[in-house]
């Protein structure tokens, strides 16, 4: 397939470009490479995938060195009409979303940006879609979008009427939005509401990644509501291979589907939503205690409130996702994090892009 993958210089975007390519697609990945968080570790993501040269212009074509049929594109998805000639000039046969802004607390301090990435260039790469005629347009939402609602496994028929944070609310919008486009035009859409996404080449304002790095530097670690609360902690190998089994099987129309009494999770349009998770949710204080022993160095922990923006606890029912594409995510924690942190200890030494601006886990 031809492919194009938005965010390729993120956590996921890069991994799963990576795998596509390396089983033979075509990819044409594009990002901002924006200062969310240094961009020298998704530069370094890029040189994974062959782009070499740093010389990024916005609209440059660049070839990857090791991969044929991969190139890179730096480019701003709020940007429509630069986002429009991409389309115009190459024929995709799906397109994989996967930019964005995020961060939770962030989202409270830059909601402009928020809005801008997530429902802005959310809606021009849709519409993108639309405009080509593709019909299969894979996305990511968010466990985020769960808010308020704690039962105790989380599934995509639950309610999500209560995000508490404009992060989710963003990601809940795309949701709708992607409906809509389904209903309307009868693009295949499938939103994967990722659950705490972990591993090799991980974002550093995340827990896995920014309390590794903590303790081995003595830096402060901020824990919240004293490490009680529970993530639903999902292995990145295990999210490439669900993302990429979505990619190859389109969403559906549910010939089931009552008006009267609507499934949250797919419609009489193509459109479905899964849960992308482990289904096996940690507590955020034993997960730091098993990184310290892990390490064999005690963490130095300062512990504030829970946070307004903060879901207390995620849990990932997947067994809609199993049923579609026939497994799930299972990779267990023990070996996720032994995976992780041989790749930390590897890197760590020399790339300063592993020092987070923030010690606020997100």
């Amino acid at each position: 397939m031809r492919i194009l993958v938005t965010g390729v210089a993120g956590f996921i975007g890069f991994h799963v470009a990576k795998a596509l390519v390396a089983r033979g697609d075509t990819v044409l990945g594009i990002d901002n490479l924006n200062d969310y968080y240094d961009p020298k570790l998704k530069k370094a993501r890029l040189r994974q995938l062959g782009i070499v040269d740093e010389n990024f212009k916005n609209g440059k074509y660049m070839q990857s060195s090791r991969h044929p049929s991969f190139q890179f594109l730096k480019l701003d998805i709020t940007l429509y009409k630069s986002l429009a000639t991409v389309f115009e000039n190459h024929h995709f046969d799906a397109v994989c979303h996967l930019a964005g802004q995020a961060g939770t607390y962030f989202s409270s301090k830059n909601p402009n940006a928020c809005v801008s990435s997530n429902i802005v260039g959310f809606s021009n790469i849709i519409e993108c879609v639309r405009q080509a005629g593709i019909k299969n347009f894979c996305y990511a939402s968010s466990a985020s979008v769960y808010g308020l609602n704690c039962s105790e496994a989380l599934t995509t028929e639950h309610a999500t009427n209560h995000p508490a944070s404009l992060y989710a609310a963003t990601k809940k919008s795309n949701e709708l939005i992607a409906h809509a486009y389904s209903h309307q035009y009868g693009i295949s859409t499938t939103g994967l509401r990722y659950f705490t996404v972990y591993g090799p080449w991980g974002r550093p304002d995340m827990a896995p990644m920014l309390f590794t790095q903590s303790i081995l530097s003595g830096d402060p670690i901020t824990l919240y509501n004293r490490g009680d609360m529970w993530r639903d902690l999902t292995y990145i190998d295990d999210v490439v291979e669900s993302t990429i089994a979505i990619l190859d099987k389109p969403a559906t129309s549910n010939l089931n589907w009552d008006i009267k009494s609507p499934n949250q999770a797919s419609s009489d349009a193509p459109y479905q939503i899964f849960n992308v998770g482990n289904n096996s949710p940690v507590r955020i204080g034993d997960f730091l205690s098993y990184l310290e022993k892990t390490l064999g160095i005690k963490a130095n922990i300062h512990f504030k409130p829970v946070r307004k923006s903060d879901m207390i606890f995620t849990h990932a029912d997947t067994s809609s996702l199993t049923q579609f594409i026939g497994k799930a995510p299972q990779t267990a924690l023990s070996d996720g994090i032994a995976a992780f942190i041989s790749w930390f200890k590897s890197y760590e030494a020399q790339q300063s892009w592993l020092h987070a601006s923030s010690k606020d886990a997100s």
